[in-house]
């Protein structure tokens, strides 16, 4: 149940104090450095539990956990700091708070829940470079968070049709023909 992998993704949530404490503190750049880290340990964990066979049904459901969870302490540090709109943080905040609570209340009910893809990985990506362009405050940040959103609202609608698509596939019946 712990290796590897899931340290590190436990690593990921002790992280997420460490970049409010530094954020508060006004070294808002070296938080952002502190969000690349708490990246590079999301690609580190995934890599060595495909890599080593290690995934776990307890990865499988932190992972995106620690993902979200830092992302929202991030659009909350943002928006305090009146450097997003609350309008932007409103919509973030929604989609990521859904998704955390579509993808427990699917675990406990004993569902399958959809493995990240190609769309959420490219995601998660144009987040960060979101957030760069706005803590170092770069020409059309603001506009590229919100085409950022829109993808990020687009790839939510795939996860949830695919999720429709892995249970109806998963919810039909046998066929009762006996071989003879």
């Amino acid at each position: 149940m712990w290796n590897v992998p899931n340290i590190l993704t436990l690593c990921r949530f002790l992280l997420i104090p460490a970049y409010l404490v530094v954020f508060e503190a006004g070294y808002i750049r070296s938080a952002f450095f502190i969000l690349l880290l708490a990246g590079a340990t999301d690609v580190l964990d995934g890599y060595i539990a495909r890599r080593r066979g290690l995934v776990t049904d307890l990865g499988s459901m932190l992972d995106p956990l620690a993902d979200k969870s830092m992302m929202i302490a991030v659009i909350l540090s943002l928006v305090f700091s009146q450097m997003i709109s609350w309008q932007a943080a409103c919509a973030m905040f929604l989609r990521d708070a859904g998704m955390i609570a579509g993808s427990a209340y699917f675990h406990f009910r004993g569902k399958k829940t959809v493995p990240a893809n190609a769309m959420g990985k490219l995601t998660t990506v144009l987040y960060y470079v979101a957030i760069l362009l706005i803590i170092f405050e770069l020409p059309y940040a603001h506009a590229y968070l919100w085409f950022v959103i829109s993808v990020s609202i687009l790839t939510s609608i795939i996860y949830i049709l695919q999720f429709n698509l892995l249970h109806k596939r998963a919810g039909k019946p046998q066929s009762l023909d006996k071989p003879r």
